[in-house]
């Protein structure tokens, strides 16, 4: 066994839960017990957890049976320790004063969090702080910056396109277009991978503001060729040239003035323009939920195996991360507060675009 100064490890998972988080902690415990002789403890529902000193310890887990298991054994919430921190009511602690507590009582030497973007800004933030801490890359999203990969991701393209191929035969028996809405707020990583998957006519992306004459056009050329049915993969971030224009205050506002998402605008704006029956089906959940792929299980338990030699080896206030194949540390300040978009010479929008696809541009 391999000797280290990091003997007790809390562990975290926060933000919306995602395929993998289980895997993940498993490498990690197993690994870190094998080969250092850590002990973990876990810190249940993120960083309310860890602020109320919610935790147990984590030796008498059925590490064997958790590699496929989905959701996450850990719970989760979407508190931020540092977003407008008051005292608490009974402690008159601030949180992070608070987790100074959780770290001393449980006589805790370093912290690992599995989260995306939220999670790994606070992360960093804990860092700077003076906590000894490590991030794990966690979203189906696929927009952690400094990394290639996350986990959770392949998993959410598998169901998204498994939805858009289901939803296919209703659209053909119908002559129907359906819009499918598919997660991503900010980002169209998913919308992309699994539209061009599933061979979607137009795929709409946050980062392409759409065009309805141009998508319309396409469609009813695509009809006048004979075609009966449509596809439109539709992230629930996409949005319009006119959207494009407004400040982040104003498109903010307009989306909250919308009685639904973006999807069914699309497809009210298609039949308006096409004259083609148009759905909406909205896949929702389904995508964050269930079991890990294979794939994902196979990330996930690298980057929790990785995450014990990182521990190891004190590279605190990094990232495990993904580049080229390889298992690399990106610090935490890198990633904080910063969005992965889709660059537009990124080759699968290339290949859409050799392969007709529209993007609504």
């Amino acid at each position: 066994m391999k000797s280290t100064s990091i003997k007790t490890v809390a562990v975290l998972t926060s933000g919306g839960d995602a395929p993998g988080l289980n895997a993940a902690i498993r490498a990690l415990c197993v690994s870190g017990k094998n080969n250092y002789g850590m002990k973990f403890i876990g810190v249940r529902n993120g960083y309310r957890g860890l602020i109320d000193n919610d935790t147990f310890k984590m030796d008498n887990l059925d590490f064997d049976s958790m590699i496929s298991m989905g959701g996450t054994i850990l719970g989760t919430s979407r508190v931020k320790p540092f977003k407008n921190p008051v005292p608490d009511p009974k402690t008159g602690l601030l949180p992070v004063e608070a987790i100074k507590e959780t770290f001393k009582k449980n006589k805790i030497d370093a912290l690992v969090c599995l989260g995306g973007n939220g999670t790994n800004t606070t992360a960093s933030l804990l860092s700077e702080a003076g906590f000894k801490v490590i991030g794990m890359p966690k979203t189906i999203d696929n927009d952690i910056v400094g990394t290639d990969e996350t986990f959770g991701f392949h998993t959410a393209i598998d169901v998204a396109t498994q939805g858009i191929e289901s939803i296919r035969t209703t659209a053909k028996s119908h002559s129907r277009c359906m819009v499918v809405e598919i997660m991503g707020h900010k980002v169209g990583w998913l919308g992309l991978y699994s539209g061009v998957a599933g061979n979607a006519d137009v795929i709409l992306l946050p980062e392409i503001p759409y065009d309805i004459k141009k998508i319309a056009k396409y469609l009813k050329a695509k009809k006048d060729d004979g075609q009966n049915y449509f596809i439109v993969a539709c992230s629930e971030g996409a949005l319009n040239i006119e959207e494009s224009k407004l400040s982040k205050k104003e498109f903010k506002k307009a989306r909250e003035s919308m009685e639904q998402s973006v999807a069914f605008r699309v497809a009210k704006e298609i039949e308006a323009e096409t004259g083609i029956e148009t759905r909406t089906s909205v896949l929702g959940y389904l995508q964050r939920g269930g079991a890990p792929s294979p794939y994902d299980m196979l990330l996930a338990t690298k980057l929790g195996n990785a995450a014990a030699d990182f521990l190891a080896n004190e590279q605190f206030g990094n990232l495990v991360a993904v580049k080229d194949g390889r298992i690399v540390a990106t610090p935490l300040n890198i990633v904080a507060g910063q969005v992965k978009s889709i660059p537009m010479d990124e080759p699968l929008l290339k290949t859409g675009r050799d392969l007709g696809i529209c993007f609504g541009d």
